[in-house]
């Protein structure tokens, strides 16, 4: 039998030879940058068009038209989401693992399992997959912030589900601030760290930035500035099993040195404005833009101006290290 015939006699069992099969390498994707004028603006078209009976679906995506997934990454996803006052998005779960990063405004809330949230700009809310969580906006003025979601990867395993509450909105059964005094510095010996991994919780902006500049006084990341990880209050490690969640500050003219590394990373500037070298090629920021970093790719940090920048950011690390296809090169110079 010739291999031809070979070929075509196994192609009608639906089998196929592997020496027809070429096993497809890491393939450099493209880098991507969105302007924050241009989300603003769809951000505000929509306010006025979408009503309050979808207000949990009033969200703008951010698509790298690069990425083969049609989402900002392979793995993770960008959102923005904008609630007006008065307006309750309602009560749903899905076992996408998501986070609230506030961007603009304060005086609203996220309730995730029986637990309110305020929600204060630059605050970092968790909803870790498959629990109830709806938005209420007690303010006056309209309400921005960033979702970040494992979307994507959950559905490259076909393994996406939704559900809505039966009602509205979800009774309050915790009372507000409770899952930090669980799980703050004193807690229950109870607490061994083999409960759920995903909890919610809140990390105010107040202290976060009261953390970096402790230690942005002492240390210094060669790659990243003076960067902070989110740390998941049960266990110590990435914020959620799918997700690690960092915020960085750039001192005023400083330049990062080149590394790379496996996993992709999504980045919102939340102060500041600079520039992000990536292979040969500059994604020039500002407030409140975002931009995506793929993996495998070198690059590095620029603050531009005379004051520090802030960014923070959302990568698919867990994954990776959980898989042992986690790995970091670096390069000696800034160029």
């Amino acid at each position: 039998m010739k291999l031809a015939e070979l070929d075509q006699h196994l192609a009608t069992k639906s089998l196929a030879g592997f020496w027809k099969t070429r096993v497809p390498l890491h393939s450099p994707e493209t880098p991507y940058l969105w302007k924050w004028d241009d989300v603003q603006d769809g951000l505000l078209k929509a306010k006025d068009t979408i009503g309050v009976e979808m207000a949990e679906r009033r969200a703008i995506r951010l698509i790298n038209p690069y990425a083969p997934t049609n989402s900002t990454s392979r793995t993770l996803q960008f959102t923005f989401s904008i609630v007006n006052p008065g307006e309750v998005a309602t009560t749903h779960r899905h076992n996408m693992a998501a986070i609230r990063f506030v961007v603009q405004g304060s005086g609203a809330y996220t309730t995730v399992d029986g637990e309110r949230f305020p929600m204060e700009e630059g605050d970092l809310i968790l909803t870790p997959n498959w629990t109830w969580h709806d938005h209420f906006n007690g303010a006056d003025k309209p309400i921005v912030w960033l979702d970040g979601l494992d979307g994507p990867l959950i559905q490259s395993f076909n393994a996406l589900f939704f559900e809505m509450y039966e009602k509205e909105v979800q009774a309050l059964t915790r009372s507000e601030g409770e899952s930090t005094r669980r799980l703050g510095f004193a807690r229950s010996p109870k607490t061994t760290g083999k409960e759920r991994q995903g909890v919610p919780f809140r990390y105010s902006w107040k202290e976060t930035y009261e953390a970096l500049k402790t230690i942005g006084g002492t240390e210094n990341d060669p790659f990243d500035g003076v960067l902070l990880r989110y740390v998941n209050p049960v266990t110590g490690g990435f914020t959620l099993p799918t997700m690690s969640c960092e915020i960085q500050a750039l001192k005023a003219g400083l330049k990062s040195r080149m590394h790379r590394h496996t996993s992709t990373a999504l980045y919102h500037v939340f102060r500041g404005r600079g520039r992000t070298k990536v292979g040969e090629g500059y994604l020039e920021w500002e407030k409140g833009d975002s931009f995506a970093i793929p993996l495998w790719q070198w690059h590095s940090h620029e603050n531009l101006s005379a004051e520090e920048a802030i960014l923070f950011s959302m990568n698919d690390r867990p994954v990776l290290e959980a898989l042992e296809l986690y790995r970091e090169e670096e390069r000696s110079s800034t160029a």
